[in-house]
């Protein structure tokens, strides 16, 4: 048996890097540069492209991806740590090259795709030279499959894709998109789908608006409208039909990697609870002297502590397994929990900062909003649950009998039968 809470030396040694690098390097980025995905705007050439490169000569650039594609083959564990660090500052993902949605969409790359389309668009992506786009989701459904409409339809040796996808992120600044289309409408909508390879400069892919969300510098969030667009048979990724198993690939380890960062953004709020608390003089002492401030912060962290063991059991498992499936509850839950962690300590901490709480001074209310954006990204909250109880319940089986056996009548029935020979023997002294 094996159990520690511990980290191996060197790599606390490396985590202790990272957590300075990015409090002194990465952070302070955010507030003189636009969005982490405009990677060719001249300041991002000019701030960000020197601090990739130390990453990439300490060797923790794309650490999810295995030796083979660059990568350093770390597991979720490893990198469980890596991400609660790296989610404290907006521009870390893409300083570390593992920023969604590229890093999923090298994985769907690196296991589905064909030589050609590894040199094209892979090789590029990891090195960090272009940004993708992940194309799904849709207006009229939002992420239920079942209801999504946008066709490719087989012309010759080409498909026709056309249709329309909603809240593609980075749309804007990406060089080619992963679109997801029927292919077959006469099965079920999870054999029916195909994935495609779409080139930005593709005729017929439009952006009809950018979408916002709350403190974002820039919007990123496109309305993507394709109208006839054509792609080669070549650009398909994987075979036809295989959308959706194309897409597991990268929504499991996904799912994981936004829970291990929103760790790093929520302990940003406990931190500035913390401070503000002490900091902070009223009705004649500080507000840590408060009993009901006390609540909060005792509140927040224990919150925190059992979401990032439940994350660490998850990325563990990940680890032990080897297998997405067998670790589909576990990923469901810490998927369905991170939205009200991250929502409750950052409500907490912008109530103790008060009115400069609530203003754009303060990162606090674009937490509270991004902690409702995390319960929608990659399958709504509600999702999750329901496969977390159905996982839950295969472990169980339904009652045959009037009673269960843990009724009390029934189980002290049940008792005094176990024992009848000894209370029998017990009751003749």
């Amino acid at each position: 048996m094996s159990w520690d809470f511990e980290t191996d030396a060197d790599f606390q040694a490396e985590l202790d890097w990272i957590d300075q690098f990015v409090r002194e390097e990465v952070e302070p980025l955010e507030h003189v540069l636009g969005s982490p995905w405009n990677i060719h705007d001249p300041a991002f050439k000019a701030l960000v492209k020197p601090l990739q490169q130390r990453v990439k000569e300490r060797r923790l650039w794309a650490c999810h991806l295995g030796p083979e594609l660059g990568g350093p083959g770390y597991g979720q564990v490893k990198l469980a740590l890596m991400n609660e660090i790296l989610g404290r500052a907006l521009f870390a993902p893409i300083v570390f090259g593992c920023q969604a949605p590229d890093s999923g969409n090298a994985e769907i790359l690196a296991h589905y795709g064909t030589e050609a389309q590894k040199e094209r668009f892979l090789k590029p992506l990891l090195a960090g030279d272009i940004v993708s786009c992940f194309a799904m989701t849709e207006p009229q459904g939002g992420a239920d499959p079942k209801v999504f409409t946008t066709r490719a339809v087989r012309d010759g040796d080409a498909w026709v894709i056309n249709g329309r996808k909603w809240f593609a992120s980075n749309a804007r600044y990406a060089d080619f998109f992963i679109v997801m289309a029927i292919t077959d409408p006469e099965v079920s909508a999870y054999k029916g789908m195909s994935m495609f390879i779409v080139p930005a400069n593709t005729p017929g892919l439009s952006i009809i608006r950018n979408v916002g969300m709350a403190d974002e510098p820039e919007a990123t969030h496109a309305y993507l409208a394709f109208d006839d667009v054509r792609v080669a048979d070549e650009q398909m990724l994987g075979a036809p039909g295989d959308a959706f198993v194309v897409a597991q690939v990268r929504l499991g380890g996904g799912r994981v990697h936004h829970a291990m960062r929103t760790i790093g953004l929520a302990q940003k709020a406990l931190d500035a609870l913390c401070e503000r608390a002490l900091s902070r003089h009223t009705q004649g002492g500080a507000l840590a002297d408060k009993q009901m401030v006390q609540e909060k912060i005792a509140d927040s962290w224990l919150e925190l502590e059992q979401f990032r063991l439940l994350v660490m059991r998850t990325a563990w498992r990940i680890d032990r397994y080897q297998d997405y499936q067998k670790v589909r509850k576990d990923i469901a839950a810490v998927k369905a929990a991170m939205p009200r962690v991250l929502h409750d300590i950052a409500a907490r901490a912008l109530h103790v900062h008060g009115s400069i709480g609530a203003s754009s001074e303060m990162p606090f209310a674009g937490m509270i909003s991004r902690a409702f954006q995390m319960g929608l990204a990659d399958g709504p909250t509600e999702v999750h649950k329901v496969t977390v109880a159905k996982q839950l319940l295969r472990d169980y089986a339904p009652c045959e009998q009037m009673f269960p056996a843990y009724h009390r009548p029934t189980a002290a029935a049940a008792a005094r039968r176990k024992f009848a020979a000894a209370l029998a023997q017990g009751a003749a002294r």
